[in-house]
């Protein structure tokens, strides 16, 4: 409970986990700068005046947010815009569990920046649903079997969708090239895909 006969002295400690770095936070208390102490004041306005404007869309809808330099997409996604389906895995762009697609294109999520998907079209796994209808290629991995502990699983299905796009008639040895580089810890490549297959035929 909060106590209002305790002082009103604010550590810095206390005032920035209070603020955090979030965009709405600096902003809010930049009129209130002037009766913060020096210290705390200086390290806000330098860090809002660090802060980039980022346009782009996600999954058909326009954004424009104010985000660090250093943020990569994968965090943009995730902690700003809370589509929390598009799993960090390895971090370091090596395992595809962050797979999205940019313009049509698949890409590791975790591997760039925010800032370099600026005017970009980003489509997540949540992007492919309708309302609560699942995807063909989401309910294809469901009715083949192509999931274990399902942690890869979106980005094994954002590759597939961007293969599936460019082409509809793949094969089984271009499914398996073009899905080589999204590992599976749980080894279900045999029944990805049979599951990819299931859907190629779904979609047509």
């Amino acid at each position: 409970m909060c106590d209002n006969s305790k002082s009103n002295n604010i550590s810095r400690r206390n005032f920035l986990g209070k603020v955090g770095t979030g965009v709405v936070g600096s902003y809010a208390v930049l009129p209130a700068m002037k009766k913060l102490p020096k210290k705390i004041s200086e390290e806000l306005q330098n860090q809002s005046e660090r802060l980039e404007v980022l346009k782009l869309k996600v999954n058909g809808k326009d954004y424009k947010i104010l985000i660090e330099p250093e943020t990569t997409l994968v965090e943009l996604l995730r902690d700003k815009l809370e589509l929390t389906g598009t799993k960090v895995s390895c971090n370091n762009g090596e395992c595809g569990g962050c797979t999205v697609l940019l313009d049509g294109r698949a890409v590791y999520s975790c591997h760039m920046l925010a800032l370099d998907a600026a005017g970009k079209d980003v489509i997540t796994i949540e992007g492919l649903m309708n309302g609560e209808e699942l995807h063909p290629l989401q309910q294809a991995f469901i009715d083949e079997d192509g999931l274990q502990c399902g942690f890869c699983t979106p980005g094994q299905i954002m590759a597939a969708y961007a293969l599936l796009l460019k082409n509809p008639d793949s094969s089984k040895d271009e499914i398996a090239e073009a899905m080589s580089g999204n590992l599976c810890k749980c080894a279900a490549y045999p029944n990805i895909i049979k599951s990819v297959q299931t859907a190629a035929v779904r979609m047509k």
